[in-house]
């Protein structure tokens, strides 16, 4: 809006005190959304004037709708209250829409200004990583569909943080590796990446620290595993120990209970008998003679019977 018209706003609001004049904030939508654009004016209207750039582009007397641009190109409508609509906006229907307001005799009731900005979602991030010096160079970017694209870069790594607006690309350096975050948008669009970066011999302190931790509890665990196993094994020793000291024991009794001498008592009759008997005498071997001839005996006559007379 030009300084002309901004002076001339301000002496019709010094001539017509109830005229209202507004200029509103930008309306950002995407492409192939919808716009609306509401006025403020109260009550019924009666003829309202939407102009694109100072360009006419419809209006609406009494109810009745005029075009003056192509209505398929112009993909607008209006409704009774004066409320503009536009569907599936492209870049080329951003600018400044000022509604003019009119009463039946003529006055001027109302108007305004509002700025259409027609943006394309933002593409998806990339995150790039390079190693040198012992430290970390980050990079997040977006391809630009057009050159006149820009967008708002914010790249996080735990605590560290690089925000760049109206800008493509975004760099960080730092001497951590970790969980990279890259998020870029614009007005009407948001999108994120993430990305685990970690450089050939340098490790992050939190990984230094966890298995610096898990060493140490490692080590703790053996050696009370260790410690029970041996523990275990002396109090088993123990027990052997323990039971071959009685079975040693019971075996000492049992001996000592045999070799004790039987204790006195009387003796029976047979028993005397037994103890006074004397011990045999060992024999002396005699040299063997030689065997005597036998004698011959003499063949009996076999005795007859006497006859009887």
């Amino acid at each position: 809006m030009n300084f002309r018209r901004i002076f001339l706003v301000k002496c019709l609001l010094l001539l017509f005190p109830s005229v209202k004049w507004s200029n509103a904030n930008g309306i950002y939508r995407a492409v192939n959304e919808s716009a609306l654009f509401n006025i403020t004016a109260a009550g019924n209207v009666y003829d309202v004037r939407w102009l694109r750039d100072s360009k006419k582009l419809l209006q609406m007397k009494d109810k009745k709708i005029k075009y003056y641009v192509n209505k398929n190109q112009c993909r607008c409508k209006i409704f009774l209250n004066g409320t503009l609509q536009i569907e599936q906006v492209m870049k080329e229907d951003s600018g400044n829409y000022t509604v003019t307001v009119y009463q039946q005799d003529g006055k001027l009731t109302a108007e305004e200004v509002m700025n259409l900005v027609v943006q394309e979602p933002v593409p998806q991030p990339i995150i790039s990583a390079e190693c040198m010096n012992k430290t970390i160079s980050v990079k997040c970017e977006v391809k630009q569909k057009t050159k006149d694209e820009t967008f708002i870069i914010e790249l996080i790594q735990d605590k560290s943080k690089k925000i760049r607006k109206n800008a493509t690309k975004v760099e960080l350096h730092t001497r951590y590796s970790g969980t990279f975050r890259c998020v870029v948008q614009n007005q009407v669009s948001k999108k994120m990446a993430e990305k685990v970066i970690t450089c050939s011999g340098h490790l992050d302190v939190y990984l230094i620290l966890s298995i610096a931790g898990g060493a140490i509890f490692f080590v703790i665990f053996m050696i009370l595993l260790i410690y029970c196993i041996r523990k275990k094994k002396a109090e088993r020793l123990e027990d052997d120990d323990e039971e071959r000291m009685m079975q040693a024991r019971q075996v000492d009794s049992e001996m000592v209970v045999r070799e004790l001498p039987q204790p006195p008592c009387n003796p029976t009759p047979k028993q005397l008998r037994v103890q006074q008997r004397p011990l045999p005498q060992p024999q002396v071997q005699q040299q063997a003679l030689p065997p005597r001839p036998r004698p011959r005996t003499q063949q009996r006559t076999p005795n007859h019977p006497r006859e009887r007379p």
